[in-house]
C-alpha cells in the first residue's frame, strides 16, 4: 500500500488547515509524492488548466470557488483539460440534499468528515480499481451511476406505477432532503454495482 498513489498527481482542494494536513499524512502513507495543496477553488482551478492532474481532492465550502464550482468547472468548461478527472468531495455536510447536489454536479465519490484512514482509502481504491464510465445526459455529464446488471424495469414499486398524492410526496421529499446519511449509505448513492459486488464476495 506504501507505493499505491506513486504515479499519481493529485489536487488537494481544502481550506481548514487541520483537515489539509491530515489529508497530505494519508495520501504520504499511500505513497503519494505529487501532491498538490490549495486552500480554495479558484486557485486551483488555474492550477488545474495549466497541469496534468490525475486525481482531486476537494472540500465543499470555501471561497470564491466552492467545491461544487470547480466541480462543474472540471465538467463542464471548454478550458478544462481533463473532463473526466476523478472527483472526491471531503465534506462535514452528510444532509441527503448535499449529498444529491453533488452527484448532480458530477462528484466521482463523497467522503463525510471526520475522515479516516479506511474510508478515505476505499474511496480512492473505488475511483482508481472501479472507475465509472462517463454520460452525458441533458445538462448533466458525470459517473454513470446506474447499475449494470438487474435494473428495474418494471412500473413503479410505489403502487403500479400510481404516484401520492402531490403534497404528500412534496413533504416527503422536503423532509428526505435534511435527513443525514451514513457513510455506507453513500458509497451505496455513489456506486450501485458496489451493492451486486459485495453480494457475490
Amino acid at each position: 500500500m506504501s507505493d499505491y498513489l506513486r504515479d499519481v498527481s493529485i489536487m488537494v482542494v481544502e481550506d481548514q488547515e487541520f483537515t489539509a494536513s491530515l489529508l497530505r499524512k494519508m495520501l504520504r502513507v499511500l505513497g503519494a509524492s505529487n501532491v498538490h495543496m490549495f486552500t480554495n477553488g479558484e486557485d486551483a482551478w488555474h492550477y488545474f488548466k495549466h497541469n496534468s492532474v490525475d486525481l482531486v481532492l476537494t472540500d465543499w465550502q470555501m471561497a470564491p470557488i466552492n467545491g461544487i464550482q470547480l466541480t462543474q468547472l472540471i465538467r463542464k468548461d471548454p478550458e478544462s483539460p481533463n473532463t473526466f478527472a476523478p472527483i472526491i468531495m471531503v465534506t462535514a455536510f452528510r444532509e441527503r440534499e448535499h449529498v444529491f447536489k453533488a452527484r448532480d454536479a458530477g462528484v466521482t465519490e463523497y467522503v463525510i468528515k471526520p475522515l479516516s484512514p479506511k474510508g478515505l482509502f476505499s474511496r480512492l481504491e473505488a475511483v482508481i480499481e472501479r472507475p465509472r464510465r462517463f454520460v452525458r445526459v441533458g445538462e448533466f455529464f458525470g459517473p454513470d451511476r446506474r447499475r449494470h446488471h438487474g435494473d428495474f424495469k418494471g412500473p413503479d414499486r410505489r403502487g403500479h406505477g400510481a404516484p401520492p398524492p402531490k403534497k404528500l410526496d412534496a413533504a416527503a421529499a422536503a423532509k428526505a432532503k435534511k435527513q443525514e446519511m451514513q457513510q455506507d449509505e453513500i458509497n451505496t448513492t455513489f456506486n450501485p454495482d458496489d451493492v451486486d459486488r459485495v453480494k457475490a464476495n
